[in-house]
């Protein structure tokens, strides 16, 4: 018995340890030499109490981080007015500038960055990520975001109204020098309608035998990275134009120039760690499903989902693409959208993003769409007035 219990408390004590080192607790002991902690923060320099940067016009860009020397941002806390539903989140651009670089290293919308898709605002709890109470409007970050020769974050509103108010807060350590090895951080929005093939759609093989994929040169991409670093996680926002389950399709990553996958999923829900087409909001530090389609009909509308690699982390030494198909053998049409996360030994040029025409999202699929289509359809079968649905010719 005596054996029994040591070998449960070894058991516990290893697996506090391991939560403690991915949650970032094991370093919180270590007193660090040549530390110092600061913020730059948007509070009153007055005194008062208009703690904010007021009015960022439409086509305004404002610097709100701008350091020299070394250091690590630890900690971002924003908000910002009017609300979502007034002021599109995913209309204020985020670009983050390591190393005195002219290019950015991060580069997103804001929303999408912090895990709110589309205009949407909603609760989202992650280990690096959240967007907090009320209703999703606290924007926050952990990321580690090393720099060594500076570092610059600046907000641009393309959107059509004015950022009535940004408050936030940015905590960094200030170093003497960064050790070796620190990777820089980077963030990369994309977003695509999704081509179906010319046979048209197909999922569950509903229409027709599956079609193959083995190269996964028509996936979708979460991003396609050079250099030597470690990808850590995706929000994931897809739009779902039919009540069909979208999420057939295999996650791929491509590592080295790879022509074909070395590590490959089997299946979209499967990669965000869940199971049997999911319509559940959950909510883990790794991974979840914080909005899902909120319709009876199937899969229709939107679902966001994030995964981060905090304890499995994909390396690579030359180069990475993360990739997904959209449908089974990207045999569907979908509204797809994500922020990709990764390090890399040096920063790099993440490259730009879709413009505001090419981020404007599909409209909802409506009862009076479907209606149509049945319309269309009693017509092709002959206009039998007892036609029920799924009859076939």
């Amino acid at each position: 018995m005596m054996k029994f219990y040591f070998s449960l408390s070894c058991l516990l004590i290893f697996s506090v340890n391991i939560w403690a080192q991915s949650l970032g607790l094991s370093d919180i002991v270590v007193i660090k030499d040549r530390v110092k902690s600061k913020r730059v923060s948007s509070y009153d320099r007055t005194g008062g109490n208009g703690d904010n940067i007021y009015m960022i016009k439409p086509g305004e860009k404002r610097v709100i981080f701008d350091v020299k020397g070394a250091g690590v941002i630890t900690h971002i806390w924003m908000t910002l007015s009017p609300r979502p539903d007034v002021l599109n989140r995913s209309d204020v651009i985020l670009r983050m500038y390591w190393d005195g670089n002219s290019y950015p290293s991060v580069h997103a919308p804001i929303g999408p960055f912090f895990g709110q898709g589309w205009n949407e605002s909603y609760d989202y709890v992650a280990l690096p990520l959240s967007a907090g109470p009320a209703g999703g409007t606290a924007l926050v970050s952990y990321f580690q975001m090393p720099f060594a020769n500076g570092a610059k974050i600046e907000i641009e509103n393309q959107a059509d109204t004015a950022v009535e108010a940004l408050y936030f807060y940015i905590d960094y350590e200030e170093w003497e020098s960064l050790p070796p090895n620190m990777g820089r951080f980077h963030a990369w929005f994309n977003r695509q309608i999704t081509e179906a093939p010319p046979e048209g759609e197909n999922e569950w093989e509903a229409i027709r035998p599956y079609d193959k994929n083995v190269d996964g040169k028509r996936n979708y991409v979460f991003a396609n990275i050079k250099g030597q670093g470690h990808y850590v996680g995706v929000n994931f926002y897809v739009q779902n134009p039919t009540i069909m389950w979208y999420g057939e399709g295999d996650d791929m990553f491509f590592i080295d120039g790879e022509e074909r996958p070395s590590i490959h999923g089997t299946g979209t829900e499967d990669y965000f760690n869940t199971a049997w087409c999911p319509r559940t909001p959950y909510l883990h530090p790794y991974y979840g499903y914080p909005r899902v389609s909120n319709h009876e009909t199937g899969w229709l509308y939107r679902t966001h989902a994030y995964r981060f690699h905090i304890t499995d982390p994909i390396h690579f030494n030359k180069s990475l693409k993360a990739s997904i198909e959209h449908g089974h053998a990207n045999g569907l049409t979908l509204d797809l959208a994500s922020v990709a996360y990764w390090y890399t030994k040096e920063a790099t040029d993440v490259g730009p993003i879709p413009d505001k025409e090419g981020r404007k999202f599909m409209p909802a699929i409506t009862a009076n769409d479907m209606l149509r289509w049945r319309h269309e359809w009693r017509k092709s079968m002959g206009n039998d007035p007892k036609l029920w649905g799924n009859e076939r010719k």
